[in-house]
């Protein structure tokens, strides 16, 4: 088998006295999406945090396409194709749509050199950002405002994304149609999802790695754990069926 994209071994961050995470093993393969499931406090946005090096291993590795970012600081993570979309979204709500996602497109000096032929494509999956490019982001519906953080994320290539909790308090129509973008998007871009909704990371997911007590305590294929009812309760204390 070939090397992982991102790999985690045996990895602890503390936080002030709190001990996290305390000994993560996680393989994210190159290409798809990789579920990270668990109940709230695992340690789940704790670990995208700790790759993206907003908090440091006090033990442990962090490997990236190769290399060892385990002491790395986020700017530098984030040059070497890591991009983290977090739960609270962070978007700019003073400015445009428009004018977040140059601040994402580093590669270019104003708004008007972004590449069309990806600002299209990005439009393919999020049409209404199309519609309101030009209006204030922060005036945007919920749905709206996710939109944009992941259209950031993905305005120029990466390598890896880091995405927490995409549908927490959305409404169900707009969730199907962020199942349709994701099918599409995992096609190029390699995704470490965080999600409570099973009806979501079951229709997308390839792989699975479930957290418990700030270690991974299963993973596999998710076709395996969507199927299983039993090791659904074993793993988490109840059929994901209720995790709507």
């Amino acid at each position: 088998m070939s090397e992982p994209l991102l790999e985690l071994a045996g990895v602890h961050t503390h936080i002030d006295q709190y001990h996290i995470l305390q000994g993560v093993d996680l393989a994210v393969p190159k290409g798809g999406i990789t579920v990270l499931l668990g109940r709230n406090g695992a340690g789940k946005t704790t670990t995208l945090r700790t790759i993206m090096g907003l908090w440091h291993a006090s033990r442990g590795s962090v490997r990236f396409a190769g290399g060892d970012i385990t002491q790395s600081p986020t700017p530098e993570i984030a040059c070497a194709g890591i991009a983290y979309v977090p739960e609270s979204m962070s978007i700019f709500s003073d400015l445009t749509v428009r004018e977040n996602l140059f601040l994402a497109a580093r590669g270019v000096k104003s708004a008007d050199q972004m590449d069309e032929a990806r600002l299209e494509w990005i439009f393919g999956f999020f049409g209404a950002l199309k519609k309101f490019w030009n209006q204030p982001a922060g005036t945007l519906s919920g749905g709206q405002k996710q939109m944009v953080a992941i259209a950031r994320a993905i305005v120029e290539p990466r390598k890896l994304l880091l995405i927490d909790e995409p549908t927490k308090g959305l409404a169900p129509a707009i969730i199907q149609g962020m199942i349709a973008a994701f099918r599409e998007l995992k096609q190029t871009e390699t995704i470490l999802l965080v999600e409570q909704n099973f009806s979501f990371v079951s229709a997308l997911g390839d792989t699975v790695a479930v957290m418990d007590g700030g270690r991974i305590v299963h993973s596999g294929a998710m076709a395996e754990l969507t199927e299983d009812r039993e090791l659904q309760h074993k793993l988490l204390g109840l059929s994901l069926d209720t995790h709507q």
